[in-house]
């Protein structure tokens, strides 16, 4: 394969190249890419290239931009890395953004604030949008304005016969490319809508031990009470005692609330006051902020590292369903993890143009531990679906991180509603009937 390098302005490598480490790595450490050739795409045309090269070769295809959300693994074939697919052009008469397929949500931010506009991303300034779009994209603002996926004006793609496609509304793949997480192609670039947010108020209430079942039940009922504009979380969180960690947080086993309104300071002093009635918090930064600084709500982790998750898409979360959670993943119990509880409702029930099923979700909650061995789901995550049963209608594909081993056609269907999921394996048939494009929770193509 050493003469294909010469089709492809953007650097190549293969596993006794120096630099293949480098190329694969991503944000994700527990699972790797293993592929017999990466292709670290400049433009369109090289990912056309190294598509038109792989379905020549019988090879699959995956695709890393930052390596967060890297779900399947592949085992030979070909990486194309989009890191380097940077461009970002906003227009600000029409709030629209056309981006590449590397470009990160703080890029992005930043680029929009400029304008006084903001893009529907999420907690994590280091997520490639494109990548995230594909999964739904759910934003910090999502009640407010729905999935990020609903906001696409159009996609360029390559399919798996080398062909560059502009999709809008009006084709037939447009809707079936967003929420599938790339199963039928490399997306190159996007156009999405922009919206006219400078500013929003916000920030984090964390509660110390003693205080964390009752937060989690003020939250549960407060939430029932919210305008659509405001937006939250609640995460429970055991912190490791290191100095990386801030001093009033290490080794605590708290509940963070995260709160985003898009309203005056005064509106979101009002609606979050009863939380602060329930005590003394080790944190409170809630105030006004520009959105380019919207990243420090949640304050994610910026340092790569190793992760499995699950989740649950909830009609409800009763105080029985609460209670049989904290049961599982309290200090001492059987499931070490972070939980993540996200409201949804208001906007996010509002049908669009994307495969984004399970709408009538009024919660998502996600854990996240520990990988298992090799490539297998952690202990103790069936537990928690088996706990969550009585009020799943599904699971979110975008936030099932790792355990390849259980990337199932069941697994997969659960994301989708019946009817969705045989017009999704249809249309897979129709533009990539080998497969090439199954290094994710795959739909397989279905006749």
């Amino acid at each position: 394969m050493t003469d294909i390098a010469t089709k492809f302005a953007g650097p190549v490598f293969t596993p006794d190249d120096a630099g293949y480490d480098a190329e694969i790595a991503g944000f994700q450490t527990a699972y790797t890419h293993r592929p017999a050739l990466v292709v670290g795409a400049r433009h369109a045309e090289d990912v056309r290239a190294a598509v038109e090269f792989a379905a020549r070769e019988g090879f699959p295809v995956a695709v890393q931009a930052t390596g967060h959300g890297l779900s399947v693994a592949v085992d030979g074939g070909v990486l194309i890395t989009t890191g380097r697919m940077g461009e970002i052009v906003v227009d600000p008469r029409r709030r629209t953004a056309r981006i590449g397929a590397g470009v990160r949500a703080g890029e992005l931010v930043e680029a929009a604030a400029t304008h006084g506009l903001a893009p529907l991303t999420g907690s994590s300034p280091s997520v490639a949008v494109v990548g995230y779009v594909l999964g739904g994209g759910l934003g910090l603002l999502a009640r407010e304005f729905g999935y990020a996926a609903d906001h696409v004006r159009s996609i360029e793609l390559v399919t798996a016969d080398g062909r560059m496609r502009t999709l809008t509304a009006d084709d037939e793949l447009f809707g079936a490319v967003l929420g599938s997480g790339g199963n039928f192609g490399v997306v190159t670039a996007l156009e999405l809508d922009l919206v006219p947010v400078a500013e929003i108020y916000g920030g984090q209430m964390v509660f110390d031990t003693y205080l964390v079942d009752a937060a989690l039940e003020a939250w549960l009922t407060w939430t029932a009470t919210v305008p659509t504009e405001l937006t939250s979380t609640v995460a429970v969180v055991t912190y490791p005692d290191i100095p990386a960690v801030p001093e009033s947080l290490r080794g605590r086993h708290v509940a963070s609330i995260r709160v985003a309104f898009d309203g005056p300071a005064e509106e979101g002093e009002r609606w979050v006051a009863p939380l602060r009635q329930l005590g003394p918090r080790l944190r409170d930064d809630l105030r006004t902020m520009p959105f380019a600084e919207s990243h420090t709500i949640h304050s994610d982790p910026p340092v790569p590292h190793a992760y499995a998750a699950t989740n649950a898409l909830l009609t409800d979360l009763t105080p029985a369903g609460l209670r049989a959670l904290r049961a599982l993943t309290a200090p001492g119990g059987p499931v070490d993890a972070v939980i993540d509880i996200r409201h949804l409702g208001g906007a996010l029930r509002h049908g669009g143009p994307a495969s984004i099923d399970h709408r009538d979700a009024t919660y998502l909650v996600r854990v996240i531990t520990a990988p298992g061995d090799g490539d297998s789901a952690p202990e103790g995550l069936a537990k928690i679906r088996e706990a969550l049963a009585p009020w799943t209608i599904g699971h979110s594909l975008a936030f099932l991180y790792g355990a390849g081993a259980a990337a199932n056609e069941a697994q997969t269907a659960a994301g989708y509603s019946p009817d969705t999921y045989r017009w999704l394996t249809s249309a897979k048939a129709k533009y990539d009937p080998r497969n090439m494009f199954r290094a994710n929770r795959n739909i397989a193509p279905v006749s």
